[in-house]
């Protein structure tokens, strides 16, 4: 007789949901942290009112707004604008004035969420001059977030702690000259976007799509396991030109991976690499 504990059937239900959400929605999720996805799912089963993953996952086969409902738990957006603003810092003082030799520049901003990084990122580059000969990739796999990061609203309420990280940053005005407000909502101005392509995109199943001269991943490679951490900086190593950077979160490393002796050190305590 079978004799399974709770927890490992359990365990045997989520590699389950994950293959379901595979196989019936092309999104691939086989390669997360495990226990970053039971985290996720345990939250979503009360919210969802399933008793079970199994529960969840009938739900999730059978009806895809259950689905996109799922998905927005999956991929919890932990983020706001300039955040660790050291590393804002180090991008505006060491990789700026190497990005004013190129001619053009092209800048991917993998796992973008709701936008707070890449609004971040283009004020920055606006105010180094660089704006105007940029092309920003914003993507995510998330369409809600996607949404949400198009439209460049945020509540009025996170600004004061957004506007003292752009300080910490190196910001040379006040955050307020980049959005109105209306409704207790801040608006970012539109022609921050007129340089930024948001775009589907998952480190997991796609490809390269451009040579680029900086990739921004930040706290995204914290929840993948070891093979998909490899994959995406795979696809980081080949999308950067000779002497690209590559930036993630201040708790992720290249150490240790398959691609530790393809990048340099620029600033450990930013993770901040150079592609050899």
């Amino acid at each position: 007789m079978w004799n399974a504990m709770p927890n490992e059937i359990a365990d045997i239900e989520l590699r389950l949901l994950m293959d379901a959400i595979y196989y019936r929605y092309d999104y691939d999720f086989r390669d997360y942290s495990a226990l970053s996805q039971q985290r996720r799912v345990t939250h979503a089963l009360g919210q969802m009112g399933c008793p079970t993953i199994s529960a969840l996952q009938e739900k999730v086969l059978h009806q895809p707004n259950a689905f996109l409902r799922l998905l927005q738990f999956l991929t919890v957006p932990v983020t706001s604008m300039f955040r660790d603003p050291g590393y804002f810092l180090a991008l505006r003082e060491e990789v700026a004035p190497v990005l004013h030799t190129y001619p053009s520049l092209k800048i991917w901003i993998a796992g973008c969420s709701s936008g707070e990084e890449v609004y971040s990122m283009a004020i920055l580059l606006h105010e180094e001059g660089l704006l105007e000969r940029a092309i920003i990739y914003a993507t995510d796999i998330n369409p809600r977030a996607l949404e949400k990061a198009k439209s460049g609203a945020y509540p009025m309420a996170s600004m004061p702690h957004y506007h003292a990280n752009y300080l910490l940053a190196g910001g040379r005005r006040a955050l307020s000259d980049y959005y109105s407000v209306s409704h207790g909502v801040a608006r970012f101005d539109r022609a921050l976007c007129g340089n930024i392509s948001f775009a589907d995109h998952s480190l997991a199943t796609d490809n390269v799509f451009s040579e680029t001269h900086l990739v921004s991943c930040r706290n995204v490679l914290i929840y993948f396991n070891k093979p998909l951490q490899n994959r995406a900086l795979g696809l980081f190593h080949e999308s950067l030109c000779r002497r690209g950077f590559l930036g993630l979160g201040n708790i992720e490393s290249i150490d240790f991976s398959d691609y530790a002796d393809r990048f340099e050190v620029q600033l450990r305590q930013q993770r901040l690499y150079r592609k050899l």
